[in-house]
């Protein structure tokens, strides 16, 4: 299979389980904690809210980078 391809196979792969998460994301047990872990920063005012997801970026990049060590190695 040429590299395009694989690239190809792995983006709609991808794509896939992000729109799986994000459908079933709250009945599944585990996976509705994303963006509630602790280190997620939530600061909420009278009119202000800020929202920076520090853990659950952190652990999305670990997970994705993982997966594409898997997909690419050789």
């Amino acid at each position: 299979m040429s590299g395009l391809g694989k690239l190809l196979l792995g983006l709609g792969g991808l794509l896939l389980l992000i729109g799986a998460l994000l459908v079933f994301g709250g009945r599944l047990p585990g996976i509705g904690v994303l963006g509630r872990l602790p280190g997620d920063i939530f600061i909420k005012r009278d009119n202000f809210s800020f929202y920076l997801p520090l853990s659950t970026s952190l652990l999305i990049s670990i997970i994705l980078s993982l997966m594409l060590w898997l997909f690419f190695r050789r």
